[in-house]
């Protein structure tokens, strides 16, 4: 079977998560709140650097607990920073504490993360191939930067997009591509 490019076919948590997970719409907010926090720390790495943590991001992170997260201390921080197992980033760490706050105040704003994104969307599911950023990884980007998010430039976002399943893009070679 043909992958996107991308895909590195010697990882099997690559192939699973190429197969059964990217590009797949998912609208629960836990979720979309976990894949903005890994996104962020895409920045600068490859996505298939973060998957390979991703697990030990799961515990150290609480498993995504949004609500403990928003709380985590200077303590907690430190912790992190000396988790070898995750990706060890002041910036991006103390990022993704004030993006949950960010996110959580979104969702209380919308009543959930995804009906904030359905205000740029429409519910519809955009498929193009071979692109980085578009008009709606723009708007979202500026949106959340207004806010007071980091590392959620127009790329991170079009990653995030591609990664709910707001964005498809397997590409014409992938036995998952598929037009509109």
């Amino acid at each position: 079977m043909k992958r996107c490019k991308w895909c590195n076919l010697d990882n099997p948590l690559y192939i699973e998560y190429h197969d059964n997970e990217w590009c797949m719409p998912n609208t629960d907010d836990k979720y979309l709140f976990e894949m903005l926090i890994l996104e962020s720390f895409q920045a600068g790495l490859s996505w298939e650097c973060v998957l390979n943590k991703r697990e030990d991001f799961r515990i150290s992170y609480d498993n995504f607990d949004i609500d403990k997260i928003i709380n985590y201390d200077e303590n907690k921080i430190n912790e992190l920073l000396s988790n070898p197992k995750i990706i060890r980033n002041k910036l991006k760490i103390k990022s993704s504490i004030n993006n949950a706050k960010i996110f959580k105040n979104i969702e209380n704003e919308y009543g959930s993360f995804y009906k904030y994104l359905l205000g740029f969307t429409n519910g519809n599911i955009l498929y193009e191939v071979d692109k980085t950023t578009n008009n709606l990884s723009d708007k979202i980007s500026k949106d959340l930067i207004k806010r007071g998010c980091k590392f959620v430039g127009s790329t991170i976002i079009y990653s995030y997009l591609q990664a709910i399943g707001i964005i498809y893009s397997h590409d014409k070679e992938c036995f998952m591509y598929k037009k509109q």
